[in-house]
């Protein structure tokens, strides 16, 4: 069944030279851009199954460990992934990947003075039910440094990938946590031209869904098209 027509709005996503934040200086377009038709095999698969999940994919807290629980304050990061009218996408897989308590991510690369949490991966993945619903168990990430201007710093986040039927279909988007005086500063949320936009990006606390003595909640409904879709980084032609 098909719903209305959402006219993209261009002026949703940020202009991809935005030289505060350094780095689009050199990843952002010379020429036009080019659309491409997807091939049926790049839409129709690989899809994704329920066997491709472990029962502690979703729980980050646990799903590295070794030697105890991952260092940090716990929380529940939880939302549903929706379309354009609301309705529920189910079966949709959802991978997030963060910093540890300190702000430092598991990679090679990553040379910040925090130290490595042994029992934290900083990753995870999980399925949406049938409401599109999702949940992650997890610490809440650290600020850290980053090598834009002399003293800037990223807000805590999480980064958020969702697929479609196949690995062609996918959207990366970054989750913020509501009240970090952080993201005001940060040159590549500043890179977004609407407050509604920004706004979409940043998770309410959810004492409905925190449990006592135990974890925080945020709540980080996901938008897949129209006027309130939720900003994607890798897609800012629109969704």
């Amino acid at each position: 069944m098909t719903g209305p027509l959402y006219q993209r709005d261009r002026q949703w996503h940020p202009p991809a030279l935005t030289p505060d934040y350094k780095t689009s200086v050199a990843r952002s377009p010379r020429l036009a851009q080019l659309s491409l038709e997807g091939g049926i095999c790049a839409l129709t698969g690989p899809t994704f199954g329920h066997g491709d999940i472990d029962a502690h994919d979703n729980n980050l807290i646990v799903n590295y460990a070794k030697t105890g629980d991952a260092i940090g304050e716990r929380i529940l990061v939880h939302g549903r992934v929706l379309d354009e009218d609301a309705r529920p996408v189910p079966n949709t897989l959802v991978e997030i990947w963060q910093a540890n308590a300190g702000g430092r991510y598991r990679h090679k690369k990553d040379h910040y003075l925090a130290p490595i949490d042994p029992n934290f991966g900083g990753c995870g993945r999980t399925l949406t039910d049938d409401q599109g619903r999702y949940h992650f168990l997890t610490i809440k990430p650290g600020a850290y440094p980053w090598r834009n201007w002399v003293n800037n710093w990223r807000p805590a986040h999480i980064h958020v990938s969702v697929f479609g039927t196949s690995f062609a279909q996918r959207l990366i988007t970054q989750m913020y946590f509501e009240g970090d005086p952080l993201i005001a500063h940060c040159p590549i949320v500043k890179s977004i031209p609407d407050p509604r936009a920004i706004d979409s990006l940043i998770a309410p606390l959810d004492l409905n869904a925190a449990a006592p003595l135990d974890h925080l909640a945020y709540k980080f409904d996901i938008v897949l098209r129209g006027r309130r879709s939720t900003l994607f980084e890798n897609r800012p032609e629109g969704n």
